[in-house]
């Protein structure tokens, strides 16, 4: 048995998979906002309620925004920002007694989906999650890549590969830089976008709705933002060179994105041919708590 934890921004939810990834218990509660010691009680909270149900002891893996800084394992980059600057994983053995491992959400998801989830059976795994944020996240043979600086997979933070006009000018991203793949790619920098070029104030879920019913401005919204998209990703396979990427957030629901983007990326890509597949995710919102639970391998305690 082993439980896994996604620390969200407005919730934070727990799950125990058996050595099969069956699911033998969920439970969520709200984030306490704010509030560092309040989500360590939580989280406890939700252990224990974990391992009151099944029975046994679990081992623990958890999934968070931003990641430990390899200098003093204090968590950094976190929307979360009461996060930022805390031992979390050492206060988190403190508290349930057991060494606790711990994972940036994109490398969960990536865990998530190579195990059991789209790119079951996939030596490497590029996923990519499309929401609020941009961030992405790498599993090769099922195990997560984190590198020497703990930052593998860190692709939204990279710049827009070969921008052109309706690229310029560079957005501002809230790291310090412009011109970053998460001011292009994030959900608000589509209607950002669309707001640019067409003056009307709509989220990126609309956008794609009208588009789908015809509507021109959003047509080109969609149309210039998957013509970025494309553009990233082929970066990531002349780098990385995936068997599968996974997309998931909120704009991996963009069904045509599977169809589009791959037509799109083969002129940039440096081969003759791409078996690259670009796939959706397949255990949605519980992908990243999945993956939390798959930090602990199969036979860990």
């Amino acid at each position: 048995m082993r439980i896994g934890v996604d620390l969200g921004g407005t919730k934070i939810e727990a799950v125990v998979l058996d050595g099969d990834g069956a699911t033998r218990f969920r439970a969520r509660v709200g984030t306490p906002q704010g509030d560092y010691r309040g989500t360590l009680a939580a989280v406890a909270g939700l252990v224990g309620a974990a391992e009151q149900a099944v029975g046994v002891r679990c081992s623990v893996g958890v999934g968070t925004p931003g990641a430990p800084s390899r200098v003093d394992g204090r968590i950094r980059n976190a929307n979360s920002t009461c996060l930022n600057g805390q031992p979390l994983r050492e206060d988190l053995a403190v508290v349930l007694e057991r060494p606790v491992r711990i994972a940036n959400d994109a490398n969960c998801l990536a865990l998530s989906e190579a195990v059991d989830g789209a790119a079951a059976g996939a030596d490497v795994v590029f996923a990519v999650i499309l929401g609020t944020g941009v961030g992405g996240g790498i599993a090769v043979c099922r195990q997560v890549l984190e590198g020497p600086n703990g930052i593998a997979g860190e692709w939204g933070h990279n710049a827009l590969p070969l921008p052109d006009a309706e690229d310029l000018p560079l957005p501002p991203c809230y790291c310090g830089r412009q011109g970053c793949v998460e001011a292009y790619l994030s959900g608000p920098a589509m209607a950002r976008d669309h707001a640019l070029h067409a003056g009307a104030s709509i989220d990126a879920a609309a956008i794609a709705q009208a588009a789908a019913l015809g509507d021109s401005a959003c047509e080109a919204t969609l149309s210039r933002y998957e013509r970025r998209l494309a553009r990233s990703l082929a970066v990531v396979i002349n780098i990385l060179d995936p068997d599968v990427i996974v997309l998931g957030g909120g704009l991996s629901n963009i069904e045509r994105l599977y169809r589009t983007v791959p037509a799109l990326w083969t002129p940039h890509v440096f081969s003759d041919r791409v078996d690259t597949r670009l796939v959706r995710n397949r255990h949605g919102d519980s992908s990243g708590v999945r993956g939390a639970a798959w930090l602990w391998g199969s036979g860990e305690a």
